[in-house]
This record gives structure tokens, C-alpha cells and sequence, in this order.
């Protein structure tokens, strides 16, 4: 079983992992196998545990509470310190909330663990986690898939390393709560923006907060991504403080053309950064070609050039 590169970790094509094996042939979270409550493994701690809830519609699925019952009595909670939910449901994070005393150790979560065999991400129903980054005090990563549904409020945590927000369409609330929350350990966010007719109504404006980097000190990877409006974010990360401190920025899976190109080139220097991720770009020939020469020490991604004909994001449905 060879694991794929990690979100969260660095930044990666959609397809890799949004729509690559079903988690039951060899899915990885944060690093480690998933595997199904009731499985024999070496090491529980070592694995990302994996609750579903009934997605392929056999009604005799037990539910999240008997899924979470039978993975307490098989290792015990204190050896639990990853979690995917292959489930979707309003009501998913607060359950998480509401058992956060059994699971003392827990530091992964991945909300909406569902591929796209199962479920367009755009379906995907999502609640209010805000209940969920604040019962668990020793969380380190969230990952959230689909965003019908979903909110957020401006949160504190001392030790969030990793942010990730999947979907088609994002919307301002989560946008503006992010900006608004204060996350002093921080150092990967990355945010599927999407287009507006999954949800996606925030507006450059919203990013602003995040893009000072105030609340995000130790941040060190930002992904702006997946949006019909990739050429007004790069003009507005041109001149953002947060900039100066990363180590690799994505602005991939938009509709970024010359012209955002151009704003990226005029703005601060981006030689100090490792990785500059644009795949899935509209960028012509000369400008791809003047990106990489002005970066020549930089890991600059610029794959999937799509025909200017027709232009769409990455992932929306």
C-alpha cells in the first residue's frame, strides 16, 4: 500500500484524492491507513479510523453512535487519534462534539470522507463544526469535504495545524469566520472557494483578513483555490503581508489567466517560496513560460492548461 501525498502537508491535484480509490482499497488521512472499526491492527493509534453511517443505502446500516460504540470496545478511546467520516449529515460534527470525552487523544478529523462514487462533492450535506474545533483542544487537523450546509463561527485553538475546506462552492460565512478566527498554530489552510451556484458567495473582500495574516502567525502554506474569480485573488495575494512568509502557494483549480499572471509578477517577490501551485490554469504559452523563468528556484506547478474556450473551475458539482 503506497500512500499518495498528504493535504495538509503540501498541496496536491484534486484527483489524487477526491476522486481516486474508495477508501476501503488503500485511502490514506494525515499520514495513515484508514481502517474499519473491527479490523486487527498493530498499532490503533497509527490508523485513521474509519465510521460510515449507512451511504450505500442499506437500511439495516448501523448508525455513528453504534459504529463509535464498537470502535470504543474493540480499542478503546484512548488509542483513537484519527478519525474519517465516511457519512455525510448536519448533525455529524456535533456528534463528534458531544462524545469529545470518549475520544481524549483525538487529533485528525476528516468530515465528509466520501469519494465521488458515493456522492458529488456538491451534495455532500455539512453542519455548524465550530462545536467540534472547540470540544477537542488537542486537535491538529480538520479536513472538510462538501459544503451544503455548512457554517462556521470565528473559533480560537491553540494547536490547529491544518485547515482544509473541499467543495464546490464555499460560502462567505465560512470565508469571513475563518478570517475572523485566531489559530496560532496554523501553518496549512487551503480553501476550495468554488463558483457561486454551489454556494460560493463570498467575495475577494472576505479574504482580506486572511491574506493580512494577523491571526495566522505561524502560517507557512495557503491555498486560495478552485475559482471563477483566480485572477482578482491573485491581484489582491500580489500585495498581500502573509505572503512573505509562506512556503508554498497554490491559486490552482481557478480560472487564472494572463492577466492574474501578470498581477503575481508585478507584485512582491515570490523567490523565497519552495512551491507555487496554478494546475488547472488559462495561462497562454509566453506567460506560463515567463512564470517559470522568473522562478527558476521555485517548484512551479503549471499543468492541466485548459483551452481558452470554455472556462470552469476545477471542482464545482
Amino acid at each position: 500500500m503506497t500512500a499518495v501525498p498528504d493535504p495538509g502537508e503540501t498541496f496536491v491535484h484534486e484527483d489524487l484524492y477526491l476522486y481516486g480509490l474508495e477508501w476501503e482499497t488503500g485511502q490514506f488521512f494525515a499520514g495513515r491507513p484508514v481502517a474499519e472499526p473491527g479490523e486487527t491492527v498493530a498499532d490503533p493509534s497509527a490508523v485513521a479510523w474509519a465510521l460510515t453511517n449507512g451511504l450505500s443505502g442499506n437500511g439495516g446500516e448501523p448508525g455513528l453512535e453504534q459504529e463509535l460504540r464498537r470502535l470504543l470496545d474493540s480499542v478503546g478511546g484512548d488509542a483513537i487519534e484519527s478519525i474519517v467520516l465516511v457519512h455525510e449529515g448536519r448533525d455529524v460534527a456535533a456528534f463528534l462534539a458531544a462524545n469529545a470525552a470518549r475520544l481524549p487523544r483525538l487529533r485528525s478529523v476528516f468530515l465528509g470522507f466520501v469519494s465521488a462514487e458515493l456522492s458529488e462533492i456538491s451534495w455532500i450535506e455539512q453542519g455548524d463544526v465550530t462545536p467540534l474545533i472547540e470540544a477537542f483542544p488537542h486537535l491538529e487537523r480538520l479536513d472538510v469535504r462538501g459544503s451544503d450546509g455548512l457554517a462556521l463561527r470565528p473559533v480560537r485553538h491553540e494547536r490547529l495545524r491544518a485547515l482544509r475546506f473541499e467543495c464546490g462552492g464555499l460560502p462567505a460565512e465560512v470565508v469571513r469566520a475563518v478570517g475572523a478566527s485566531d489559530l496560532p498554530a496554523l501553518e496549512h489552510l487551503e480553501l476550495w472557494l468554488g463558483v457561486e451556484n454551489y454556494g460560493g458567495d463570498y467575495t475577494v473582500a472576505d479574504l482580506a483578513p486572511i491574506l493580512s495574516g494577523e491571526r495566522l502567525p505561524a502560517l507557512r502554506r495557503l491555498g486560495l483555490c478552485d475559482s471563477p474569480v483566480q485572477d482578482e485573488i491573485a491581484a489582491a495575494v500580489a500585495a498581500a503581508p502573509v505572503v512573505a512568509r509562506l512556503e508554498e502557494l497554490s491559486l490552482s483549480m481557478g480560472e487564472l489567466t494572463d492577466a492574474g499572471a501578470e498581477a503575481l509578477l508585478a507584485g512582491q517577490p515570490l523567490t523565497h517560496l519552495s512551491r507555487l501551485d496554478l494546475h488547472h490554469h488559462y495561462l497562454s504559452g509566453p506567460m506560463a513560460a515567463r512564470i517559470a523563468a522568473s522562478l527558476p528556484d521555485v517548484d512551479v506547478d503549471l499543468s492541466e492548461p485548459q483551452p481558452d474556450y470554455e472556462r470552469y473551475v476545477a471542482v464545482s458539482e
